[in-house]
């Protein structure tokens, strides 16, 4: 049985909107970091999720900016590139989780999608709560210094055609120290549209997940 519970995060002086997927006595709980201009509703980041639920992983997709700041963003582009406020959130995100009940107990990784991938590895080396992290076509790049701070086993997956993120998630894993692997899915673009690639994506990031924080009970 999985239970879905809409609600608010406390995050500072901002609440946001979240979507909390709880399947039966889940043993960990991944957190999504959107990308540039997306938001909890991102049709990528749900189909992922699902495939993380099956699997046993409680999720939490939310909105990293307020309706008033994406409306802002939409027009200026100011705070997608903000990791600092995007990594800044997902902690405040990861302390709202710790305090509740039903998810105080969890193990936590982190699942960022483009800039979300530099926040999520941002948010795990301030605040090192996150057991492992997975970034989907992500710029773990802009973590800038913080990469050789991250403690999580984290896992970059890249579009094959993706040449210029390819690159920059070379550059970012050799800064970084702790267990990292590099994913290559072949034939993928950028928002890994082909068919099959969003698959691949999602056994992945599972694999790596129930590696690192745990399995589904038997």
């Amino acid at each position: 049985m999985m239970r879905v519970n809409e609600l608010r995060i406390s995050a500072g002086s901002v609440a946001l909107e979240g979507n909390l997927s709880l399947p039966d006595h889940p043993i960990a709980l991944v957190l999504f970091a959107h990308g540039s201009g997306s938001s909890r509703h991102s049709p990528r980041n749900q189909f992922v999720a699902r495939t993380l639920n099956n699997a046993g992983l409680a999720t939490l997709l939310f909105d990293l900016l307020t309706p008033k700041e994406e409306r802002t963003d939409a027009r200026t582009a100011e705070h997608r590139f903000n990791i600092s406020l995007l990594a800044e959130r997902l902690v405040h995100a990861t302390k709202w989780v710790k305090q509740q009940e039903q998810t105080r107990d969890l193990r936590i990784g982190y699942f960022g999608s483009s800039t979300g991938g530099g926040a999520a590895l941002v948010a795990t080396a301030e605040f090192p709560q996150a057991t492992a992290v997975v970034s989907r076509g992500g710029r773990p790049d802009l973590a800038g210094e913080a990469l050789a701070k991250v403690q999580a086993p984290t896992l970059l997956i890249v579009g094959g055609e993706d040449d210029v993120v390819i690159e920059l998630n070379e550059q970012a894993r050799d800064r970084m120290r702790c267990e990292v692997q590099l994913e290559v899915v072949p034939g993928a673009t950028h928002l890994f549209e082909e068919p099959g690639a969003l698959e691949r994506v999602a056994q992945l990031a599972t694999d790596w997940f129930v590696k690192h924080i745990g399995s589904k009970q038997r």
